[in-house]
C-alpha cells in the first residue's frame, strides 16, 4: 500500500501589521512623553534637592504701575493720607535711619508726617493704621520708625503702606 501524504504549504510567518489610528499614534505618544516628563522632573528634583532656597513672597515680585494713581481717591481722608505717602515714596524714595534725606527720600513716618500737613489728628490716625496692618503680619513690630529701619530695601514697607491704605478705606476711615 502506497500512502500519500499531502503536506499543506507552511503558514505564513505571523506579522503584527496593525495599523493605528491617528489617534491611537497620538495617545501613544502623549503617554510616552507624559513617562518622560515624569522620569526628567524626578531626576531634576534628585539633582537640585542639595540647592538651599528661600521661598518669595509674591507680593514682593508683583510690580507698581510707573505712574502711581489713587486706588480710590473719595475713599476716606486716612486712605487718602496713606495713598498719597506711598506715592510720595515712590516719587522721592525710601530710607531708612532717619525721617528725610537730603535728597529727598523719606521713610514710612516722615512720609506720612509730610502728608499730613501738620493735621496732627489725620497723622496719629493715619499711623494708627499703619501700625495696626505692620501688627497683623509682623507680630514683633514696636513702632513704624522700628519697622522702616529693620529692611534694606522699601518694597514691604511699601507694600504695607498700600495694604495700609487699602485697610483704612475699608474700615470707612
Amino acid at each position: 500500500m502506497h500512502t500519500t501524504q499531502t503536506t499543506s504549504p507552511p503558514a505564513p510567518p505571523a506579522t503584527a501589521t496593525a495599523v493605528l489610528s491617528l489617534e491611537a499614534r497620538l495617545a501613544a505618544v502623549e503617554a510616552a512623553m507624559s513617562v518622560a516628563l515624569d522620569e526628567a522632573a524626578i531626576a531634576y528634583e534628585v539633582r537640585t534637592a542639595h540647592i538651599p532656597t528661600t521661598p518669595v513672597d509674591l507680593a514682593d515680585v508683583v510690580t507698581l504701575p510707573l505712574t502711581p494713581t489713587l486706588t480710590n481717591p473719595c475713599a476716606s481722608p486716612v486712605a487718602n493720607l496713606l495713598q498719597r505717602a506711598q506715592q510720595r515714596l515712590l516719587a522721592d524714595g525710601w530710607c531708612t535711619g532717619s525721617q528725610v534725606r537730603e535728597d529727598g527720600a523719606r521713610c514710612l513716618y516722615g512720609a506720612v508726617r509730610v502728608e499730613a500737613a501738620g493735621d496732627r489728628s489725620l497723622e496719629a490716625r493715619g499711623l494708627e493704621v499703619l501700625m495696626d496692618t505692620i501688627r497683623s503680619q509682623f507680630s514683633d513690630a514696636d513702632s513704624v520708625p522700628t519697622f522702616n529701619d529693620r529692611w534694606a530695601d522699601g518694597r514691604v514697607p511699601m507694600r504695607i503702606l498700600g495694604q495700609a491704605a487699602a485697610l483704612a478705606a475699608n474700615r470707612g476711615q
